[in-house]
């Protein structure tokens, strides 16, 4: 595998980009990696279901330490999934897109497909909570 290194890149030798598609995949990069952990998932469902929601509100509901919520909406915003309005002492969040939305619906319907094959945990979507637009 000697010829990966006259290219200088183990990943240009994998998936050659040119340097006009590079960024666009490291933007798409970037998306996914802002849906990749569990509780900001579970934070950017919970804005899909209301316009707009406070820290307090997301904190209640996600039971996070404030200091790890702050961390997961950090990414967030970092990757242009939510934005933030400060009012008096209160920060509110909100999806950047209401295409967003449409992606954890899309999401979740591909799950519900994918554990129809394993009933044993299809059981467990049930308990999932509700989410505009996905199939229950």
């Amino acid at each position: 595998m000697a010829g990966w290194h006259a290219k200088g890149r183990y990943d240009d030798f994998i998936m050659p980009l040119t340097q006009q598609q590079r960024p666009l995949y490291e933007v798409k990069a970037g998306l996914f990696k802002g849906l990749s952990h569990p509780f900001r998932i579970r934070i950017l469902e919970l804005l899909a279901s209301e316009p707009e929601l406070s820290v307090a509100v997301l904190q209640d509901e996600t039971g996070l330490e404030a200091s790890h919520l702050s961390q997961h909406l950090a990414v967030l915003r970092r990757h242009r999934l939510v934005a933030s309005e400060r009012r008096a002492s209160h920060v509110y969040y909100r999806l950047a897109d209401p295409r967003v939305a449409d992606l954890l619906a899309v999401a979740r319907a591909l799950l519900l497909d994918m554990l129809r094959s394993d009933g044993a945990r299809l059981a467990d979507a049930d308990d999932l909570p509700a989410l505009p637009g996905a199939p229950r």
